[in-house]
């Protein structure tokens, strides 16, 4: 499991109660990974949510941590709904009821109508040779209609339980939903070299990175938001999103900076002066990722997004990462998608596609949840 390590606990006996921030920093430093949306410091970045973290304690010892983000309701303001993204970082390889139970309880005491977890747990693995084999196939048109390399019986099992138990899955059929991505695109760092990587990369990719060194593309370690919000504000044009404000990037690694020094690297790529890409690392313990991009529409002819990949790539390699995370994907490989040449894109670095369990909702308080289905449908999520 990426983000959680099996605590080895007498789940059964285990209880939820409010932590100090402190102590939930101190857990997740014992841990390998655990989810940077699962840090003490991101509930310091929504701002628009009120954040607490709890703590799953067996006796005296702290064995699991939350940060469990709050939001009321329009007209149910006294309830909330309770949002553990990518989280809990508990055991999830034992019986999950013994953990998930009391937790229930105690945001249910605290007023929440629902909670909604992603559990970071994997149920599928697809190679980067199953991926482009399913592209090349005009017949598939999805990932899970190719057998995956690798399914996970803990994924399936969390899943079955989940389901079995009341909670209501969330994950939409493209991946992509109110929430976190199912589908992840992630490259596995730990026990292999700069040439290892290079070698699992295709032609195109390997070329890209040469030719941004031979044009003389410069990437650097800088402080720069205001130029890197500029760029982002110029690839939502191009791209058709919506960029988030400047000061939630400056919240964001404020908030980030001040819980550890290395958590938050911004990336520039410069050529001839001109800035052509930039990207945003985080790290947390042993998983890093590749949270945020820009690019110029001008000059991409000098491949800044690779350099700031390839820069990436071999800094989390340095800290002795074992994962290189690249988030979402969708699981369509159908070639009149317009969302496959983002996988396109990914697959080229090697690496392997990702299933998650996906987020699931546990109905409280079920009037106010079925009312906030409705307003939520009505809203279009």
């Amino acid at each position: 499991m990426p983000y959680s390590e099996p605590a080895r606990t007498a789940a059964p006996s285990v209880t939820v109660r409010p932590i100090s921030a402190a102590e939930h920093l101190a857990f997740v430093r014992t841990r390998r990974s655990v989810s940077f949306l699962q840090t003490p410091a991101w509930g310091r970045v929504k701002t628009e949510w009120r954040s607490e973290s709890l703590g799953w304690y067996d006796g005296r010892q702290l064995v699991g941590t939350a940060l469990v983000l709050h939001r009321p309701v329009p007209r149910f303001e006294r309830f909330t709904l309770a949002y553990l993204p990518e989280g809990p970082a508990i055991d999830w390889t034992g019986e999950i009821d013994a953990w998930l139970d009391p937790l229930a309880a105690c945001l249910k005491a605290q007023g929440a109508f629902a909670i909604r977890l992603g559990p970071p747990v994997r149920t599928n693995v697809w190679s980067a040779d199953q991926v482009k084999e399913g592209i090349a196939d005009l017949s598939v048109k999805r990932l899970t209609e190719m057998p995956s390399r690798h399914t996970d019986p803990i994924g399936a099992r969390v899943t079955s339980r989940l389901g079995d138990t009341g909670w209501l899955p969330q994950s939409p059929e493209d991946g992509f939903g109110v929430g976190h991505p199912q589908f992840k695109y992630e490259i596995a760092l730990a026990g292999r070299t700069e040439d290892d990587l290079l070698r699992d990369m295709n032609q195109l990719w390997r070329r890209n990175i040469k030719k941004a060194a031979k044009e003389g593309v410069e990437v650097t370690v800088g402080t720069d938001l205001k130029a890197f919000h500029d760029l982002y504000v110029h690839t939502a044009e191009r791209d058709r999103f919506t960029p988030r404000p400047l000061r939630y990037f400056e919240t964001m690694f404020a908030a980030l900076s001040a819980e550890d020094p290395e958590r938050i690297r911004l990336y520039l790529a410069r050529h001839q002066g001109d800035l052509v890409a930039a990207t945003i690392l985080v790290r947390v313990g042993a998983h890093a990722w590749y949270a945020y991009g820009a690019s110029s529409t001008e000059k991409r002819e000098v491949r800044g997004s690779n350099a700031c990949q390839w820069a990436m790539i071999r800094d989390s390699l340095a800290a002795g990462c074992d994962v290189y995370d690249l988030r979402g994907i969708t699981p369509t490989l159908a070639a009149d998608d317009p969302h496959v040449g983002l996988i396109q894109f990914k697959v080229g670095t090697g690496g392997q596609a990702v299933r998650y369990v996906g987020e699931w909702d546990l109905p409280l308080r079920p009037m106010v949840y079925r009312a906030f289905d409705l307003y939520m449908k009505r809203r279009g999520r």
